[in-house]
């Protein structure tokens, strides 16, 4: 019997085109937490254990003239043409970010009116009952949105669905903080539709999970590590190591949880596409859910990254990596109809959540 399920139709994104490479941080001026100047002379050796441990070699930010609205603009213009629709059939908007359009310079974050309202009246929607709204839920929230999205489509609440993940993390890091090299800018989006279907396909389960007694802040704004800067602004702050031990805590079980709830196994998923936080991070949560199921080598090419080049562009990584496997746009990887694919996310709040979807 044909079920409805919620379907991609079209996917899309929107990669900055400043490129900005390790060496572009060598004549920065560091401080540790305490506001110590981090020493001059060990700049180059910190840069090259940060890639060592992260494999981040360079990163995107947006020109100074854009804004998160603008790179989620185009990559939804971008989705919209591949699924090949009327955006007037659109009944949700849905824009995941947690800063909203942050301009260059004065970092003045504006979040009024939302960020999905925007996209929406840029693209010249005059439908009033196509539904636009934002969500921040840490990097995970692309993911979240998608599960949102899920629920409104099934329900028969609705039909179609844009979701959208873009975020200008350069805007809000701490120049003075070493773990400035991480973020990124970007914005990635898909389209999602209610389709019914006699077998399984599209998205077939989610879990989520949100510890705060714990974990809750570490993710945090705080102040410049250096202490003259004297600006009064907040940036983004991370406890790196408490962060990377309740990832690889966390992830693996709730990846699990999702599959169960699909009535998979491990041994049935094709490609697992993660949050691009950390290369060493995510290898490492791969491996640990792997030894969930006993396997102890991991299947060659089951986890596309784009970290290295691309950076942590929080919520925009997962739906860029998607959108760069649909169109054949990362070596050595590509979905066919069949194919099992696990989205997982991890972030601020603490927050991780994992969809499994079959691709039609």
């Amino acid at each position: 019997m044909a079920q409805v399920r919620s379907v991609i139709i079209g996917t899309g994104s929107c990669l900055p085109l400043r490129h900005v490479p390790n060496d572009a941080f060598l004549e920065h001026a560091f401080f540790e937490g305490e506001g110590q100047p981090y020493p001059a002379g060990e700049t180059a050796r910190m840069v090259a254990k940060f890639q060592e441990i992260t494999e981040i070699a360079e990163r995107r930010y947006a020109s100074e003239d854009r804004v998160a609205s603008d790179l989620a603009l185009e990559a939804a213009k971008q989705a919209l043409a591949a699924a090949a629709i009327d955006p007037e059939t659109l009944d949700y908007v849905i824009v995941a970010h947690n800063f909203g359009d942050v301009t260059a310079g004065s970092r003045q974050s504006d979040l009024v009116p939302t960020l999905a309202a925007r996209v929406k009246a840029r693209l010249r929607i005059a439908n009033p009952f196509c539904v636009a709204y934002d969500l921040p839920f840490g990097c995970p929230g692309w993911v979240q949105a998608v599960i949102q999205a899920d629920y409104f489509l099934r329900s028969g609440d609705a039909k179609r669905a844009l979701v959208i993940g873009a975020e200008t993390l350069s805007r809000v890091s701490d120049p003075c903080d070493r773990d400035s090299l991480i973020y990124a800018d970007g914005a990635g989006a898909v389209v999602l539709e209610a389709q019914a279907h006699d077998e399984p396909v599209g998205i077939l389960a989610h879990a989520t999970r949100t510890d705060t007694l714990d974990h809750g802040g570490l993710l945090r704004m705080g102040r410049s590590f250096d202490l003259d800067r004297g600006d009064g602004q907040l940036y983004i702050k991370m406890q790196g190591r408490k962060l990377y031990e309740y990832a690889i805590a966390t992830v693996p079980g709730l990846v699990r949880l999702s599959l169960e709830r699909a009535g998979l196994s491990l041994e049935h998923v094709d490609k697992v596409l993660i949050h691009q936080a950390n290369g060493k991070m995510d290898e490492a949560i791969l491996k640990r859910l792997f030894r969930l199921y006993g396997i102890a080598e991991l299947p060659k090419g089951i986890m596309p990254m784009t970290v290295s080049w691309l950076g942590n562009s929080s919520v925009a990584t997962v739906p860029t990596l998607l959108d760069l496997v649909v169109r054949g746009q990362l070596e050595g990887h590509t979905l066919h109809s069949g194919d099992h694919v696990v989205f997982a996310s991890v972030g601020a709040g603490m927050s991780i959540n994992s969809v499994v979807y079959r691709w039609p």
